[in-house]
């Protein structure tokens, strides 16, 4: 059965078409007014916002590194300066796919695969965005041309034109300068993030690093316009810079080089102080290295020949060296039993050549095995008598001895403003039971009052202790800077001075001492001979690997670096001290052999004028009758 045909609702349609429109136009109407009402957010109520966006993207504020603070010797001579160089830089927010950038910096530059390989670690380092890279220092003319006419395949690469550390004096003052390098991601957390934005190097040892603050500086700031790739179009507003302060030094160049010569090579360390100021006027740790390989980075072959050497170049044997004192402890320790009440300069001692602990069978050898009889203080400095020291040592104790020695700077920093120093090692009872959890022996006395077992020190350290002999007692902390932009350094933590009970110990001493350079049967009287003025020292051995009992030391039996250190330490002009020295001579043996004319190189070097004589300021060759007729 067919179905009836519908007739068209034209009522119907005509509704349905109506509704349509009308929504349609309530859609179209109510997306205007959406679109209407993000445009007044985004126009009127937020208008500050987005123009402060805009505003952004047009002008960018740029940091202007400060320029770094210049360092001189005592007499003016420059030990560290900046110089221009152009560097390689590279953002990596402004230049997209950045490692294929590095791969075309390698094409065009024609460099190795070892090259790229140190762009990329320098690209992953810690940074701020936004932030320059330098990836390449020192470009040559022929490197710039290059990147000049690639630079349309370089977005984000730019060469700057920037100053760099350098080191006129190279190894000269390697170790109390110290040097610069990249700033590592360790170090980033800790810098302030606003001063130093822009720099990329700080300082890394001695000098440089302990005055970092007073060196850097303050930033400055640039407001650019830039277009939409980044190229600078104008400068806006430009706050300059704060240049660092620049340091001079207690150093002297002149004697720097002096005491380097005097140690011919060998392995050792040379400090020269001034007991007046505690100013450094010599400080040599030999070998040496050249603080210009580390500015702009060191290759791996060349850092690793410096860390593997056997001859530790980059080790710093003033500050860091320890090593046991031998008998250049002894004018301390013969201060220590003077003032304790426990000898008197006219106290005898008999030396058969050794010493014996009662009730022990055990002997303690002197140097000079046949003995020399019966000895006083200034005798037992003069012959530096081990015999004698044992013995007052065992009167001391350790307990008063550990403290004394304290008093001399031993076992603690004594520097102002070396950061590398080591403050070494003064055993007492509570350190050798917190330690190695025994008890002490009196034995152990014994040999500490001669500067050997467990006591270790620095050559800065021995130098100090000189110092407070020929200063008596006055504490002046070594330091090396010796004006800061005109100012000199304050020691806001003084050590207190040595305040002995009767003053004259400090002469009484000092007589040894002199007895060691003049007398007749002193130790390093060859040292001394035809000296215009008067020497007051010491020498000592320190052992570095262990004798039997009953043998003797065979040299010949020793490997080279297993010989005995040879030390010296002494002050001059006896009477009014100008300048102490402390020398150690690595596997040296002999130190009134080998040492003491190191010490007297310097102190010729320091006191005495181009013609050989005395400087004026020093006086006339001193006479004194008292010691000169004890030498008759």
């Amino acid at each position: 059965m067919t179905q009836p045909i519908r007739i068209k609702d034209h009522e119907k349609d005509a509704r349905l078409v109506r509704a349509r429109v009308v929504f349609g136009a309530i859609m179209v109407v109510a997306l205007l007014g959406v679109l209407i009402a993000r445009l007044y957010f985004l126009q009127v109520i937020q208008y500050d916002y987005h123009s402060t966006l805009s505003e952004n993207n047009r002008v960018h504020v740029q940091p202007i590194p400060p320029t770094r603070g210049l360092i001189f010797d005592r007499n003016g001579v420059v030990v560290a300066d900046n110089r221009p160089s152009f560097s390689l830089s590279m953002t990596r927010e402004r230049s997209g796919d950045w490692q294929q950038i590095l791969d075309v910096i390698v094409e065009v530059l024609q460099l190795t695969p070892e090259d790229r390989v140190i762009f990329e670690k320098r690209m992953k380092q810690g940074r701020r965005p936004f932030e320059p890279v330098p990836i390449l220092f020192e470009l040559t003319e022929e490197q710039i041309a290059r990147i000049a006419v690639n630079q349309f395949r370089l977005p984000g690469v730019e060469v700057v034109a920037q100053l760099v550390r350098h080191y006129p004096q190279g190894p000269h003052f390697a170790h109390s300068v110290g040097y610069m390098g990249r700033i590592n991601e360790k170090e980033l957390k800790t810098l302030d993030p606003v001063n130093y934005s822009g720099t990329h190097h700080i300082g890394k040892t001695g000098i440089e690093r302990f005055y970092e603050p007073e060196l850097h500086g303050q930033v400055g700031y640039e407001e650019v316009e830039t277009n939409a790739r980044g190229r600078v179009l104008r400068v806006l507003k430009r706050t300059d810079p704060v240049p660092g302060k620049d340091i001079v030094l207690s150093l002297d160049i002149k004697l720097q080089e002096a005491a380097e010569m005097a140690l011919g090579g060998r392995r050792g360390a040379v400090v020269a102080l001034d007991p007046k100021t505690g100013e450094v006027l010599a400080m040599v740790s030999q070998p040496s290295f050249d603080p210009n390989l580390f500015v702009t980075g060191i290759s791996f072959k060349a850092y690793a020949e410096l860390r593997d050497s056997i001859d530790r170049p980059l080790f710093n044997r003033v500050l860091r060296g320890l090593y046991p004192p031998g008998s250049t402890i002894k004018p301390a320790v013969a201060i220590a039993g003077l003032d304790a009440g426990v000898v008197t300069a006219s106290s005898r001692v008999f030396d058969p050549g050794y010493y014996m602990l009662p009730n022990y069978d055990h002997k303690y050898r002197n140097w000079n095995r046949t003995g020399d009889g019966y000895v006083d203080l200034d005798t037992a400095i003069m012959r530096s008598n081990d015999t004698y020291f044992y013995d007052l040592a065992h009167k001391l104790g350790i307990d008063r001895l550990s403290a004394y020695m304290g008093k001399f700077g031993l076992g603690q920093k004594v520097s102002l403003d070396m950061f590398e120093e080591s403050p070494g090692l003064m055993p007492s009872r509570e350190w050798k039971r917190a330690t190695r959890r025994q008890a002490w022996f009196p034995g152990e006395t014994l040999i500490l009052g001669i500067g050997q077992g467990y006591m270790q020190a620095t050559p800065l350290q021995l130098a100090q202790a000189t110092a407070l002999v020929a200063n008596k007692g006055i504490w002046n902390r070594p330091h090396l800077a010796k004006t800061i932009e005109g100012e000199k350094p304050v020691d806001e933590n003084p050590i207190p001075d040595i305040v002995l009970r009767d003053t004259s110990d400090w002469t009484k001493v000092n007589h040894g001492m002199q007895q060691v350079m003049h007398g007749a049967r002193g130790t390093a009287r060859k040292a001394a001979l035809g000296a215009q003025y008067r020497i007051a020292g010491k020498s000592g051995t320190a052992q570095v690997v262990a004798i039997k009992q009953g043998e003797k030391y065979d040299r010949s039996k020793v490997q080279e670096r297993h010989r005995d250190h040879a030390l010296f330490v002494g002050f001059a002009p006896a009477d009014d001290p100008k300048i102490v020295v402390a020398v150690m001579v690595e596997n040296g043996e002999s130190g009134s052999g080998v040492a003491a004319p190191v010490v007297r190189q310097v102190m010729d070097a320091w006191l005495l004028a181009d013609d050989g004589r005395l400087k004026p300021e020093y006086g006339g060759p001193p006479s004194s009758t008292e010691v000169t007729a004890r030498e008759e």
